[in-house]
Formats: structure tokens, sequence, C-alpha cells
């Protein structure tokens, strides 16, 4: 057999492999990765350097419509880079604690990255930052650091072997109006729930998430589903059907909770 021949039979094969998908299972899982993954390996091109990729870590939060939110500083590399050219990927690994990590699910996002603009929606992905990564109330004072958005265009989702998808923006984003309700109570309903329920929120993360441990709280609330958090532990819960407002929201989480009641180990 000539090595083109092999080419071609490889290609037969990883195209009776690739599963035929409904439309929303990739985009599905994107989303879902999105917004549970809490850092991510940015790519950007080297200013002055003929482009060369340079890939750095970083810690990631989005916002309610799923847009990506990062804390850089312009002392590094990679917000130079950006800089000059706002080109950029993030590489989203939920391959965490597989035996086989090639074979877990991976999306990397690709779109251009700005600087935020001072103003009420950036006050807003700025709380939800700092409540999902707490420690960067350390250091985001300081002069040289900055929120940053990835407007997205498109994305790439790897689900195992011969699961790759291309997709685009929409598939990931969701408008939401810097007004909308569940954006306005997203503060308070987090606070009502970490100070007066916190049992709930531990079964939240012990039940529905099986992640186990004590001091879980929730740090994010969207109308897909909550974050949760217990030192540098993260988790996500999804709500069975999507919410569009507080009162909607609350009713979510109480479905949780009686669903997480019980499953609960008696």
């Amino acid at each position: 057999m000539t090595a083109a021949s092999a080419a071609r039979k490889l290609a037969r094969m990883v195209t009776r492999l690739t599963p035929k998908a409904g439309p929303l299972d990739a985009p599905a899982i994107a989303r879902r990765l999105l917004r549970s993954v809490p850092t991510a390996s940015l790519a950007t091109a080297v200013s002055g350097d003929a482009g060369w990729p340079y890939a750095s870590l970083v810690a990631l939060a989005v916002g309610h419509d799923g847009m990506p939110v990062l804390l850089l500083s312009s002392f590094s590399d990679h917000t130079r880079n950006l800089n000059a050219d706002p080109r950029a990927s993030l590489l989203l690994d939920g391959t965490h604690g597989l035996a086989n990590r090639m074979a877990g699910e991976r999306v990397t996002l690709m779109g251009r990255v700005h600087l935020i603009a001072q103003g009420s929606s950036r006050d807003h992905l700025r709380a939800r930052y700092l409540r999902r990564h707490p420690g960067a109330e350390a250091y985001e004072g300081f002069t040289d650091f900055a929120f940053y958005a990835m407007h997205l265009e498109r994305a790439h989702l790897i689900g195992g072997f011969a699961k790759a998808y291309r997709l685009v923006a929409n598939d990931l984003l969701s408008p939401v109006a810097h007004d909308h309700p569940l954006v306005d109570a997203e503060a308070s309903i987090i606070e009502h729930m970490n100070d007066d329920h916190r049992d709930t929120v531990q079964l939240y993360a012990n039940v529905l998430a099986r992640r186990p441990g004590r001091g879980w709280r929730i740090t994010g609330i969207d109308r897909f589903g909550i974050d949760l958090r217990a030192g540098g532990a993260v988790a996500r819960v999804a709500f069975e059907r999507m919410v569009d407002d507080a009162t909607a929201a609350r009713q979510a989480l109480m479905a949780l909770a009686a669903h997480a009641r019980a499953d609960a180990p008696s």
C-alpha cells in the first residue's frame, strides 16, 4: 500500500468515525466548557518578532452572555502582543483527571481581545471575575492591571478521538442586555444563598457536582446554571432549563436543592 492510499484509507476511517451529532450537541458541550473551566492557555502573536506564537496561562471568567473576560497586566508579553495584534486564541482544557486526557473534551476559542471600557458593564464583569478568582483582589487594583474581553469569532471543539466540530460565535454566545433582570439580581441571590442556605450550597457541590470537601460557595449565577468554589476548587451545576429572571432563577435553585436532597446519601 502506498503512502497516498494509506492516507486516503485513514481519512475514510476518520469520516466514518466522526459522529453525526445533532446541531446542538457540540455547541452545548462548548458552552459548558466555556462556563466551567477557570483557566485557559492564551495564544498571541509575538509583537515585532515575525509573529511567533506565544502561549501563556491566564485565569478566565465569562459574562452572562458567555464573553470571555481576562485580567491582564500591561507588563506581560501577552498584553503587549495583543496591543499590536488583538487576534488571539484561548484553549479551555476539560480533560483534568482523565486517565487518557487526549480522549477528553477541550475547546479552542478564536477572536480579538480588547480592553473593556469603564462603565456599568465593566463593573459587573469585574465583580463576576473577582468572585470567580478571589485571589485576584490582591493585585487587581494595581495600575498596570486591566480587564479585557475576547470578542469571539469562531471556535473548534474536540470531544475526543474523531470528534471535532467547527463552531461560530453564535453557537457559544447568548446575548444578554446589561439591564437584564438576572444580571441586576445576581449579587443579591449569591449573597442570600451563601449566607442563609450554606447547607444547600454544600449539597449542590457534594451531590450534584460530585465534588468533595466543605466550604463551598456560589460565585456566579447565570441563565444556564451556577458556579461554585471552595478554596482552589471550582465546580459548575447546570439548571434543568434556561431561566430568564430572578424569580425563575430562585425556582431553579429550589429544584436543584430538591434534587440534591433526594440523591444525597442517607
